[in-house]
């Protein structure tokens, strides 16, 4: 009896601890100031294109007229179907086919470039099967590359999440959320020399200021408090003339950048690069980013259903609310000339049950044009 009750001790000691542990490093998370403005669109200007059986990860529109749209399964969800899709004739198909699905882990992050390819991030499982990213060749459909982060940059517990091409295809951003490292950070990869770099890590432009998102769904606070969802850069996209890269932590007050060419000097020591990091404006609490051709910003807004954007001059205010978005996440500026915005629902896949997932359905992808 002495032994049963020393043993339910010594567990109750170990909860307490892992408890304390867990709050430690990811709860405490503070409520947002509400900086939204009354919208500059109505509801009309916001189309529908699609509806999801699946949770919507993210979205990538080709350049040309064409407009070509693509999408990931969102990996949160763990799909047991396919896991990238392309849409045609408003029906979504598994791209590029049934067999080359296999080559993906846990896709999320799309792009399509000027070149007429299609980028994809594939987190590997939090690094654990190793950081990927994929380009498919739209003309011909196939793979044309493969490359696995090398440990350093794609790190166990990372989270490569969201990514951008610069404007001539020689570069790649990538925002690296860790989440459950704690070490956020940018990457970089050389597309003609196949090497990439982890930047910034732990920058105060990298890590949230202890702001949780609170949506019409739900707060977003897990395990009675424990857990908060306290996120660093997620966004990130280079200006549409090349000269720099934006991006913008989840649950941070600022829009930062970094020009391009001290970004990609892979012999800049993280003092210089430091050195040149810009906050540029203040923003809501955001998912995806993309710039347009005056050199706004668009940032969706998770906590008010919609879109925000920041001009060159630094002017922030609310492009969209509409009460049919539930978590503004990607954005992507196809060659129709429309902006596209997935609709992930968040709320309803982060550590919800898959019977509550698929009651949650459909989930929506939108469209609008910019300013």
């Amino acid at each position: 009896m002495k032994i049963l009750k020393n043993i339910l001790i010594a567990i109750s000691l170990i909860i307490v601890v892992l408890v304390i542990t867990g709050y430690l490093l990811y709860g405490g998370g503070k409520e947002y100031p509400d900086i939204s403005t009354d919208p500059i669109y109505n509801s009309n200007q916001l189309e529908e294109v699609f509806s999801s059986p699946w949770p919507l990860g993210n979205v990538a529109v080709s350049k040309d007229s064409t407009a070509r749209v693509f999408f990931t399964v969102h990996p949160e969800s763990r799909p047991d179907t396919f896991k990238l899709m392309e849409l045609i004739d408003g029906a979504a198909l598994p791209y590029p086919s049934n067999k080359l699905q296999e080559k993906l882990i846990t896709p999320l992050g799309l792009f399509t470039d000027h070149f007429n390819r299609l980028w994809i991030i594939d987190h590997g499982n939090h690094g654990f099967d190793g950081a990927r990213l994929l380009a498919i060749d739209l003309a011909t459909n196939d793979y044309i590359s493969e490359y696995t982060f090398p440990e350093e940059v794609g790190k166990k517990l990372s989270f490569f999440n969201d990514l951008s091409v610069s404007p001539d295809g020689k570069y790649v951003a990538v925002a690296n959320v860790s989440f459950f490292g704690k070490k956020p950070s940018l990457a970089i990869y050389n597309t003609e020399t196949a090497e990439s770099k982890n930047l910034l890590e732990s920058h105060e432009s990298m890590r949230h200021e202890g702001y949780m998102p609170v949506t019409p769904i739900k707060k977003m606070r897990f395990f009675g408090g424990v857990a908060d969802l306290l996120t660093g850069i997620d966004g990130i996209d280079f200006s549409r003339d090349g000269k720099y890269i934006y991006w913008a932590p989840m649950g941070s007050s600022g829009l930062y950048r970094i020009p391009t060419k001290v970004a990609v000097d892979f012999s800049k020591t993280e003092e210089q690069l430091a050195a040149a990091v810009e906050r540029v404006a203040d923003k809501p609490l955001s998912d995806g980013i993309r710039t347009d051709d005056q050199g706004n910003v668009y940032i969706t807004d998770v906590e008010h259903q919609g879109v925000y954007v920041v001009s060159p001059s630094g002017k922030g205010e609310t492009l969209i609310k509409d009460d049919r978005v539930q978590w503004a996440d990607g954005l992507s500026l196809g060659g129709d000339d429309y902006f596209y915005l997935i609709d992930s629902e968040i709320p309803n896949q982060m550590m919800q049950s898959q019977e509550h997932v698929r009651a949650s359905a459909p989930y929506h992808l939108f469209r609008f044009k910019p300013l």
